[in-house]
């Protein structure tokens, strides 16, 4: 099974007291009972775990050693650990063959009646006013510093080809029909896996909706969701894309602030309790980088169940964390079905890929559905029966796994250039995860100038005063990281300098 060589598993932060031994064996526990890491997956070796969570290997050793006595993990000389094939206890609620819950959430938990799936568009005549941060192609190759793309000259182009030429090979004629409009089946059923495993989800095939960008997930879900001058949360500064979207569908935007504990959910709260709809970038914030705060991804949750509203996630990159195990999504931890997960393989493979998808709340399936086959349909059968194959032979994991450890160093590199030839002019933070930075400026400088003069010099950046829209942002830059290599990193680092000390 070599997917199952590729796991990784989702720990949420230890709790104050906890030994570090304690922590970890409830973590993989937890993880095996409810399905996550289902039977016969294998678990990470002991070295690698130690080392990704910067713990002795003799903790890691205990637990494992812990676990197979209790006769949960069963170890193999030179092949390692694997989850047993038959549990000593049952999971604490029925699981599908999916891996979602057997028995169905409330399907009146949000509040909405569907008497007929329905599509709304917004009304005709809107004009949408495009921003700089909307970008009609991008030049090959990429410069310093590109914002929100992978480098795609490291993905495994000629693998990827071989599934391709090999599935076009063995194609069938029931692949030349429409599809499901919610997508590829083996392939929803391929994320639902990894996102039980990596993200924490628990979750099935059947919540699973492939599309073609995270963009139509929140354009479906405003159409179905909002009434015209509904309110919904939108973080500010954020993605200019989320204002556009739901501009358009007639809502009215509340603007929440954002501190480095994420969306000020208290504030939220208080300036439009009654909102139907909030959208939050929980793993990493768009665009300052910051991780939603626990306690306030429970506020949001328990507003959500109070409110009979819908929590949109967008986790568009914090799979790539430089630190640590990756984080648990904030769905992991909606137990009503309050929250729609989306997340992209444009950033984790490669942007003309096409293929997002969306975890649903139960009760969003079918009007979901029916807004895809009204509108869009599926994204193109082969393109989702390749990812699947590259998916269930393993190449994701191990290309994501690649690709963290390249581009943890390319961040290591900006910032030691950025120490040596940017000190007093522009300030980088540390940076843990993502495929760029915030970088600012100081207080009496506009951020959009100096993109300007820094474009004129061959140097790709976006002001952060665009991602703003009722509250003064810090100035700065967004800077990527991930599309060039060291050497095209330094040398816009020089170049920026001069710009900046010009």
């Amino acid at each position: 099974m070599r997917q199952a060589a590729d796991i990784e598993i989702a720990l949420t932060p230890r709790p104050d007291g906890v030994t570090l031994q304690r922590w970890l064996y409830d973590e993989i526990h937890t993880a095996i009972l409810s399905g996550r890491l289902t039977p016969g997956s294998r678990l990470p070796a002991t070295r690698d775990l130690a080392l990704r969570l910067k713990i002795s290997r003799g903790t890691v050793l205990a637990v494992y050693d812990q676990l197979g006595a209790e006769g949960y993990l069963r170890g193999t000389t030179g092949k390692g650990s694997f989850v047993a094939p038959e549990l000593p206890d049952l999971p604490p609620r029925p699981l599908a063959p999916g891996g979602g819950a057997a028995e169905p959430m409330n399907r009146n938990a949000t509040g909405i009646t569907y008497e007929a799936p329905a599509v709304v568009l917004p009304a005709r005549g809107k004009k949408l006013s495009m921003t700089p941060f909307s970008v009609a192609g991008r030049s090959f190759p990429a410069k310093a510093f590109r914002t929100n793309q992978p480098d795609v000259t490291a993905f495994p182009l000629e693998l990827w080809t071989r599934i391709a030429s090999s599935r076009s090979r063995r194609l069938r004629p029931e692949l030349l029909m429409d599809g499901d409009a919610r997508g590829y089946k083996p392939l929803r059923e391929a994320i639902a896996g990894y996102l039980r495993s990596s993200r924490g989800i628990t979750c099935s095939a059947e919540q699973v909706v492939l599309v073609g960008s995270v963009q139509r997930i929140l354009d479906i879900s405003a159409r179905l969701l909002l009434d015209p001058g509904g309110e919904v949360w939108v973080e500010d500064p954020g993605y200019p894309g989320a204002h556009l979207i739901f501009a358009a569908a007639g809502a009215k935007i509340v603007d929440i602030p954002v501190d480095s504990n994420g969306m000020d959910v208290v504030f939220a709260r208080n300036q439009a309790p009654n909102a139907r709809l909030a959208y939050v970038t929980a793993g990493r914030q768009s665009p300052m980088g910051s991780v939603l705060a626990l306690d306030r991804r429970l506020a949001l949750l328990h507003w959500a169940r109070r409110h009979d509203a819908i929590v949109i996630e967008d986790d568009y990159d914090s799979e790539y964390r430089y630190e640590g195990a990756p984080l648990s999504a904030m769905k992991s931890l909606d137990e009503a079905g309050q929250v729609i997960y989306c997340g992209t393989f444009s950033k984790l493979l490669f942007p003309s890929l096409r293929i997002s998808y969306a975890v649903l709340p139960d009760q969003l399936i079918a009007p979901f559905t029916a807004a895809l086959s009204l509108t869009s349909r599926h994204v193109a059968l082969m393109a989702q029966t390749t990812l699947h194959e590259f998916i269930a032979e393993g190449h994701f994991g191990r290309h994501v796994r690649r690709m963290r450890l390249l581009y943890a160093e390319r961040a290591q590199a900006l910032r030691q250039a950025a120490d040596v030839y940017l000190a007093g002019l522009l300030e980088i933070p540390e940076i843990t995860m993502g495929l760029d930075t915030p970088a600012f400026l100081p207080g009496d400088r506009d951020d959009k100038s100096v993109a300007h003069l820094a474009a004129q010099a061959g140097i790709e950046s976006l002001p952060l005063s665009i991602y703003a829209r009722t509250r003064p942002v810090k100035p700065g830059l967004l800077l990527g990281f991930a599309a060039v290599g060291p050497e095209a990193i330094a040398s816009g680092v020089r170049t920026l300098a001069r710009v900046l000390d010009a």
